[in-house]
């Protein structure tokens, strides 16, 4: 038997429903400290920050939790990529020579990485926070080669910013449509959905094509 609107709509609000039994700031520190993770030193390969956020999103209930929620992500990447900065500017050329001996690949992807700051600068630092891996590996790799934190916390701000904004928002949009009009609408559920994935089919047709523009760079 397939899906129906009605089995949609159920099963979709039982999900919002677990999601809003979580108190508001279990669900806002859970997501900061996800993205936190994320952006640390090679976790951002572990953690699916992304995910955690759009879930937590969709329990939101009113502003002042979207607004708690956004803070908390931006403060989570901003302190998860400056401990990958702290230890770029502690251990950076021992971790370098350390990937060299015992993984190659992992070290071509440093030097990658280093030619692209070299090339991009500060515009690298921005970009990165919404390209895949090197989002975890570039504050380490900015620690390492001596830019000054205040500069790389500078590129970095306005790109936690948007990134949790986009993330943050989705999450609430989708949920909040589908509540308002699924007492009315029997395909309320497939709005939800069209949401959610259109957005991921954005992150990813952008993230695409970022990759592409800026490969050239690192080369």
């Amino acid at each position: 038997m397939g899906l129906t609107d009605v089995d949609l709509n159920a099963w979709i609000t039982s999900f919002l429903d677990v999601v809003q039994s979580v108190e508001p700031w279990l669900r806002t520190l859970i997501a900061g400290v996800a993205i936190m993770l994320e952006t640390s030193v090679l976790l951002g390969l572990l953690v699916p920050g992304d995910t955690v956020v759009i879930v937590a999103a969709t329990g939101i209930e009113d502003a002042g939790q979207w607004a708690a929620l956004v803070a908390a992500c931006i403060a989570g990447a901003l302190l998860g990529e400056s401990f990958g900065f702290a230890i770029g500017r502690w251990l950076g050329p021992r971790i370098d020579g350390w990937l060299g001996r015992r993984w190659p690949r992992a070290a071509d992807r440093w030097a990658r990485i280093e030619r692209y700051l070299q090339r991009r600068g500060g515009p690298a630092i921005f970009l990165s926070r919404f390209l895949p891996v090197a989002h975890s590996l570039v504050p380490l790799v900015v620690g390492a080669s001596g830019m000054r934190y205040r500069r790389f916390i500078a590129w970095t701000v306005p790109a936690c910013v948007l990134w949790a904004l986009a993330y943050g928002s989705v999450g609430w949009l989708a949920a909040g449509s589908f509540r308002e009009l699924s007492e009315s609408l029997h395909g309320a559920g497939y709005l939800f959905v069209a949401i959610i994935a259109a957005f991921l089919a954005v992150v990813w047709l952008g993230k695409r094509w970022l990759v592409r523009r800026e490969a050239r760079h690192m080369d």
